[in-house]
């Protein structure tokens, strides 16, 4: 069973910086995509930003604010997250495809205030 546990969530000012960081149980093996999504009261959860390989992938509203990175031997997932906006307040997950099969942490609270 795979388990993702996530760290680093918060409560910042607009404009201050918070860095997520995902630890994924068992070997990187058979990872294709690791990433961060977030999801807001009332609203489907969205894409924050993926990374497979050494390709990443970002939501327009996080593009030059937000970097993803991957560690394939502490098989951790990180999300740098600098210039935050109150938009950005959300609960952020993990996500890992591992197999063709999906899994996701339990979540970690991002707080932006104005």
């Amino acid at each position: 069973q795979v388990q993702l546990v996530e760290s680093g969530g918060g409560s910042v000012q607009a404009g201050g910086s918070l860095r997520l960081n995902c630890v994924v149980s068992g070997s990187s093996l058979g990872i294709v995509i690791m990433g961060w999504y977030r999801q807001t009261p009332g609203k489907q959860r969205g894409l924050v930003a993926t990374i497979t390989g050494g390709s990443t992938q970002y939501a327009e509203a996080v593009k030059g604010r937000f970097t993803i990175s991957r560690d394939n031997v502490k098989n951790t997932v990180t999300l740098q997250m600098n210039s935050l906006e109150p938009e950005d307040t959300a609960v952020y997950y993990c996500y890992v495809r591992k197999f063709s099969r999906e899994y996701w942490g339990q979540g970690t609270q991002v707080t932006v205030s104005s």
